[in-house]
């Protein structure tokens, strides 16, 4: 957007279309676990722009034309929409066939008087687990149910996109002989069953089996959702005491699973629960284990999985705030009464897009091969880091993945295990990369991070401008186009129970102020939290800087300034390695076949290309300690009692600062042997792998302000702040249970505490399980088994209190005060 002003004294508003003919495509696969997909399953017209709003039906969708067709033209659509086969009607029989369910019936049931009674017996009860887990389509109900969503997403949203060119990509895979589809998607309220079932009914690619995670459900509301496509989890039945019964359920689920993919018919499958976002559910881990176990048995020969993003302007009900906290079952009722609160709401827009297509074979192929080099644990990489036992050695080449999965399903080793559980971690990265950013994701961010004390209208839009041209440049597409006054309005009415709104009118603008209060903070950070994969790496490596910055701080006089500041490329890369091994990779977002090592190099180079550093040239003989003593007036008592000629208190555990002022009068230096120079790019650089410090020259970089980005390290290190804060406050958490607990009464209580601690009423649920999950891998919670189930307690060398005040000084340092 430009402003121009007319002979007129007029002020226009002139749009730019930000992005041509073409749209980015971040959703490709991975080249390293899946090479062959890369080029198999890509669409060459995918960035041509062509959305359709998929909820808006017109006789041009019916084979019919006139008057009266234009109004009941819904419901003609939705009736001529094919329904392909359903599953076979001997189902049944088939299941009771199956091999594994067989042999563990007969196998315990042998010995029992009455074989004709005992077979009975248990096919009875595997039909029983069977009508659990599923039931037929029902055509009619599905045809009226699919009409009256339509109706009701046209009072909720005023439009749901979808990209064409993505959904041919997906209609081409569908198109491999006998291979089925699994859509993998993220989920974001419980609508996205229903709206993600009724658009790929309506795109021609069938009617999907839709898993249910833990949500409770009513046996009505269960019996509805089993007719229209959903699938569950069998409970385990209280009655049956035998051992046998216990395993059955899982053999059964098992069997029916092979049945749905070798039918073809489409499975989708959530990985997240909408409570706890960009974290892999146990309910999706269980479901991925079956489709694999699936494929290893024999069942089919290749499973094509599609990774969903679902992006919502403001997503129906709520959900994040209230998901886990509600144990009722979930009733028609219930469901009726939130779609009738949905409807008072202002409506917003939606957007789903699909990821390139990927061979589940190939995936298995390539990461099984790899399972050989197996990397250390957190614990042995960081823990002796934050304790400083030993000198700081790490190697991102070495660090696991995070987040084992549950040992939960039968049939499956421990390599396997883990094979899930990077597919799930891999495709919950490939569906937020996928996935829009929409318009009140950007205000909420530049609300809470960057003017949470307030902002003119005026200002709000030209920063709008500026974070969305950041998104597009680092190739994320938006849910969203129009002018852009529009579109600051359009999210600020979706938040206006959230802002106090002043209007001035001597200055003639708008002071927007976001509301001091929990649930306004909260709900501007869940819709901020969208931003954070986006800047992930550059928020990283902010933080690492801060860090730096932070160990610096005691040896600067006042009147250094940041641009004065030079850092060493190997501390700026330990740092970032740091930090990246204490956070999660799927709550920033990066693919977990990503080795770390790689990562902090891309991080690095990520913070010169947005211009944050720049490369400084050092003399070979610059030493940064002489400097450092004549640095702060910290150092200028190096000569008073206590001091020794270093400069460093005696007895103090000291190393050299990590960031050093640079004189202005620092020597030039040979282009020949130094790739880098003041306001040139680097010209030669040096591979060579020889461990002499002499022949390979250190790198070293000072802070820049970018052009056009005022406060732009700032805004980076608020970003990553909420979750470094909420790690924090966990480490204070470890003081105040009664160890050992339980998990989830861990969880529960963790929750409670950042809520009182923080003031925040609906804390960051993923956040807080995931600072949990870190604390087990490193060591500082031990999880025991006992006859009441595993516990956890406090690991040997968090027991004492200083040792739980180096971890949290070690986080603080990354976070912004």
């Amino acid at each position: 957007m430009k402003a121009w002003i007319c002979d007129s004294e007029q002020k226009l508003e002139i749009f730019i279309p930000f992005l041509g003919k073409s749209r980015p495509f971040l959703g490709r696969c991975c080249q390293t676990c899946t090479p062959k997909s890369w080029d198999d399953f890509y669409y060459k017209q995918v960035s041509s722009i062509r959305f359709r709003n998929t909820i808006r039906v017109t006789e041009e969708d019916t084979r019919y034309r006139g008057w009266l067709v234009r109004r009941v033209c819904g419901f003609l659509a939705v009736w001529e929409w094919k329904i392909p086969a359903d599953i076979p009607r001997d189902l049944p029989a088939r299941i009771c066939r199956n091999r594994r369910v067989r042999d563990l019936a007969t196998g315990q049931s042998r010995g029992l008087r009455g074989d004709s009674e005992s077979h009975q017996r248990w096919k009875e009860t595997v039909l029983k687990i069977l009508a659990e887990i599923q039931a037929p389509l029902s055509p009619l109900l599905l045809r009226l149910c699919n009409w009256a969503l339509l109706k009701l997403l046209n009072h909720l949203f005023f439009s749901v996109q979808l990209h064409q060119g993505q959904l041919e990509m997906v209609l081409k895979a569908a198109r491999t002989p006998d291979v089925p589809l699994v859509f993998l998607s993220t989920h974001k309220s419980q609508l996205d069953g229903l709206l993600l079932s009724s658009l790929l009914f309506s795109q021609g690619l069938g009617v999907p089996r839709v898993t249910v995670g833990s949500q409770l459900c009513s046996p009505r509301l269960r019996a509805l959702l089993s007719r229209l496509g959903g699938i569950f989890l069998p409970s385990r039945m209280v009655q049956m005491l035998s051992d046998w019964d216990e395993e059955l359920p899982g053999a059964v689920l098992a069997a029916y699973v092979e049945e749905v993919l070798r039918s073809r018919q489409p499975l989708l499958i959530f990985l997240e629960e909408p409570s706890v976002t960009q974290c892999l559910s146990a309910p999706a881990w269980e479901w991925l284990a079956l489709v694999y176990q699936a494929m290893r048995d024999g069942a089919i020969r290749d499973v094509i999985l599609v990774p969903v993003g679902i992006a919502y302007d403001v997503a129906p009900g709520a959900l994040h705030q209230q998901g886990a906290r509600s144990a009722r079952p979930l009733g028609i009722g219930a469901c009726l009464w939130a779609a009738c609160r949905a409807l008072c709401r202002i409506r917003g827009c939606a957007r789903v897009d699909f990821a390139q297509p990927y061979s589940l074979q190939e995936f298995a192929a390539q990461n099984l091969t790899r399972q050989s080099c197996k990397g250390e644990l957190l614990e042995e990489l960081l823990l002796p880091t934050i304790l400083g036992r030993s000198p700081s050695q790490l190697d991102g080449k070495k660090a696991e993945i995070w987040g084992p999965g549950p040992t939960t399903a039968a049939g499956l080793e421990a390599e396997e295990e883990m094979l899930v559980t990077k597919l799930g971690l891999h495709s919950l990265s490939d569906s937020v990369a996928c996935s829009a950013i929409m318009a009140v994701g950007i205000t909420s961010t530049l609300l809470l991070h960057k003017h949470r004390e307030g902002v003119f209208f005026s200002q709000l839009m030209l920063d709008f401008a500026w974070l969305l041209e950041e998104i597009l440049l680092r190739q994320r597409d938006v849910g969203f186009s129009g002018q852009l006054r529009v579109l600051v309005q359009h999210s600020l009415l979706l938040l206006e129970s959230h802002l106090t709104l002043y209007h001035l009118s001597p200055v003639g603008d708008i002071l927007v102020v976001p509301r001091v209060s929990a649930e306004a903070l909260s709900e501007l950070g869940h819709h901020s939290a969208a931003l954070l994969p986006v800047f992930a790496s550059e928020a990283v490596g902010a933080c690492a800087i801060l860090a730096l910055l932070m160990d610096m701080l005691p040896f600067l006089e006042t009147t250094v300034r940041a641009s004065g500041i030079v850092f060493s490329h190997d501390e700026l890369y330990h740092e970032t390695l740091e930090l990246l091994l204490l956070l999660p990779p799927n709550l920033l977002g990066f693919q977990p076949c990503q080795s770390l090592d790689l990562q902090s190099l891309d991080i690095v180079d990520k913070l010169i290309l947005c211009g944050l550093l720049e490369a400084e040239e050092v003399g070979a003989s610059w030493d940064p300690l002489p400097m450092l003593r004549t640095a702060g007036s910290a150092l200028t008592a190096a000569s008073g009692p206590g001091w020794e000629g270093t400069g460093v208190p005696t007895g103090w555990n000291w190393r050299p600062p990590r960031v050093a002022w640079l004189e202005s009068e620092c020597s030039d230096c040979d282009l020949a042997l130094w790739p880098f120079r003041k306001g040139s790019q680097w010209v030669t650089m040096d591979f060579s792998d020889s461990d002499s410090e002499d022949q390979v020259p250190r790198r070293y970089f000072k802070l820049k302000e970018p052009q056009g980005s005022p406060g732009f390290l700032l805004f980076l290190c608020r970003l990553l702040s909420p979750v470094l804060r909420t790690y924090a406050r966990a480490v204070a958490f470890l003081d105040h249970p009664s160890w050992p607990q339980p998990e989830a009464a861990c969880g529960e209580a963790l929750l409670q505490f950042l809520a009182e601690e923080d003031g925040f009423e609906h804390p960051s649920r993923s956040v807080a399980l995931s600072s949990l999950q870190t604390f087990k891998e490193m060591g500082v919670l031990e999880e025991v088994q006992t006859p009441a189930g595993p516990l956890l307690h406090l690991g040997q060398p968090f027991q004492s209190s200083e040792s739980r005040k180096k971890l949290e000084t070690f986080i603080q340092r990354f976070a912004l005060p």
